[in-house]
């Protein structure tokens, strides 16, 4: 999937730029769950009928993290399931072509319906087909919406389709949903809902290497966004390192026994402590090699939220007896 920072640039060494025709779809696509997955399956197959390109156009940051900005009200920032990288690793997944991240400021945010059809849709991306879904708005104010927008493809002559709902088991997918199961820590309907476990993988980083003082060496992955859905201690496995996986458990959040002016500043970190180091694994990581590695962490089984305890002692009994909890349910399920 080719990545396009901003409305793309015809490549000029090309015989023909995709930017002649695409069919889209737009959203913010946080999780990239079940529901998504259908309209991206429907997307793909009505681009290969019309002989076009596949293209989601989406918003880096999520717009409703810009409005609480602007309104100094956090609270009407959603929690974030996947970070960016996730997301983009997700559609790929499925298929699409091409992926376009608007960058969401005050010049988008403030563009009528009429300007984002005329300078997104038809000028920026060309588009010949664009799928949405039932609660489609766009442009300023959200004053635009589905009829809207069908009128203004039959003007500038691209066909426009609406997806509806997607459920599963009588529960329509969302990403609401989502968050929801994993604010709860029902991670059994969270993967139910993403067809997959929720999961967050990135470039191992330098922590500050407390784990190892403690007898419990970590991978440590920055969860970019400063509200993630997910939150707390957690069985898990992790992809990437050895052959096959490897059993751990894992700390998502802020660390709150730790000093939050710490090498990671205060913000996410997933911290995971794998069960059972492999020799050539432990190696890696006291000679440094493991950083800068892309890993994936599955999170399968919530244990407890975060806690926060009072030495250092305290926290290395409580990690202990996470490790002791994490196996019994790679033991029992």
């Amino acid at each position: 999937m080719r990545i396009h920072r901003g409305l793309p640039v015809a490549d000029v060494s090309a015989s023909k730029s995709w930017l002649s025709g695409c069919a889209l779809t737009i959203g913010n696509f946080d999780g990239v769950h079940r529901g998504h997955q259908a309209m991206l399956a429907l997307l793909r197959n009505e681009a290969a009928h019309r002989g076009v390109p596949s293209c989601v156009v989406t918003f880096e940051p999520h717009p409703r993290d810009v409005f609480a900005r602007w309104k100094n009200d956090p609270h009407l920032a959603p929690a974030r399931i996947a970070t960016l990288r996730d997301k983009l690793c997700e559609l790929a997944n499925c298929g699409i072509d091409h992926c376009v991240v608007l960058p969401f400021q005050r010049t988008l945010a403030e563009l009528s319906p009429e300007e984002f059809v005329q300078r997104i849709l038809v000028h920026g991306l060309g588009a010949r087909y664009v799928l949405v879904g039932d609660d489609f708005r766009f442009g300023a104010k959200r004053a635009g919406d589905y009829n809207l927008l069908d009128s203004m493809g039959t003007q500038h002559g691209f066909d426009v389709a609406r997806m509806m709902s997607y459920e599963v088991h009588g529960i329509r997918v969302s990403s609401s949903e989502v968050r929801d199961a994993l604010a709860g820590g029902d991670m059994p309907r969270a993967a139910t809902l993403l067809g997959r476990p929720y999961s967050i993988s990135g470039h191992v980083v330098h922590g500050r290497k407390l784990g190892r003082e403690l007898g419990f060496r970590t991978l440590n992955l920055r969860f970019s966004h400063w509200k993630p859905a997910a939150s707390g201690i957690f069985a898990v496995k992790v992809l990437g390192l050895t052959e096959h996986p490897l059993m751990g458990v894992a700390n998502l959040g802020i660390r709150p026994s730790l000093d939050p002016t710490d090498v990671n500043g205060g913000r996410g970190l997933l911290e995971t402590h794998v069960l059972d180091w492999p020799q050539t694994l432990s190696q890696q990581l006291l000679g440094g090699e493991a950083y800068g590695k892309i890993i994936r962490v599955d999170l399968l089984h919530k244990l407890h939220d975060e806690l926060k305890y009072d030495s250092l002692e305290s926290l290395t009994r409580g990690i202990a007896q996470d490790c002791d909890d994490a196996r019994r349910f790679f033991q029992h399920g």
